[in-house]
């Protein structure tokens, strides 16, 4: 007996008119299910190309997410609320939902020392229009790397090597708790390792930062 929030905010806040609510209930919790169809490639070309690719599909039923719902209570003949709360209930979504993505991985070796690597993720949750349900999916559609690396490159008396990565990850919208849903912006990175191996000491010594450009950037909405 919750009260949907569009009838209560869409509805009811413009008529007072507890006529106007539409209630629904919601099943108790039954375990997710899922069944998932997996394929991969992996093969080196030129000799100097590795490729890994793979895609995924996944069927949920009883997936698992979020409904909300007001619980309220309407006093005397002003039809006003006495008592009336918000809350977000773990449910079982009502619909089949499908999830599926693929990635592709590139690295290229040349001069015996040096590395080019590069990663693209595509990731997507389909699910009915007419579900309710908040899924809290919470993962951007679209997101690649970029990399270039060295290593074991003689420099003096010792081995030299670093990396380079960049990240780029696309905004999506982050489905928390009610006060903490929102969008979380397109966002970059860079991280730079160097590292340098002394033989006679048998001993490597690295210096590394992460967001060395210092990109301001948050990845959970309210984080």
């Amino acid at each position: 007996s919750l009260i949907t929030v569009s009838s209560f905010v869409d509805t009811y806040l413009n008529t007072l008119n507890t006529n106007d609510l539409e209630y629904f209930n919601i099943d108790a919790i039954q375990p997710e299910k899922v069944k998932s169809f997996e394929a991969g490639y992996r093969t080196t070309l030129f000799n100097s190309l590795y490729l890994d690719a793979s895609y995924y599909y996944s069927i949920y039923d009883d997936f698992l997410g979020y409904n909300l719902g007001i619980d309220a209570e309407f006093g005397g003949t002003t039809n006003l609320p006495t008592v009336i709360q918000a809350f977000r209930y773990a449910a079982n979504s009502s619909e089949q939902v499908n999830t599926q993505g693929f990635a592709i991985g590139l690295n290229y070796y040349f001069k015996d020392y040096f590395q080019v690597s590069g990663n693209y993720s595509w990731n997507r949750l389909n699910s009915d229009v007419d579900d309710p349900i908040i899924p809290a999916f919470n993962t951007p559609e679209h997101k690649f790397n970029l990399g270039f690396s060295g290593r074991s490159i003689p420099v003096g008396r010792g081995l030299f090597g670093f990396n380079v990565n960049y990240k780029w990850i696309e905004g999506f919208l982050f489905e928390g708790s009610p006060q903490f849903t929102g969008l979380i912006p397109t966002y970059d990175l860079v991280d730079v390792q160097v590292n340098y191996f002394v033989k006679k000491m048998n001993t490597t010594f690295k210096l590394g930062a992460s967001n060395i450009l210092d990109n301001q950037q948050f990845q959970a909405y309210g984080g």
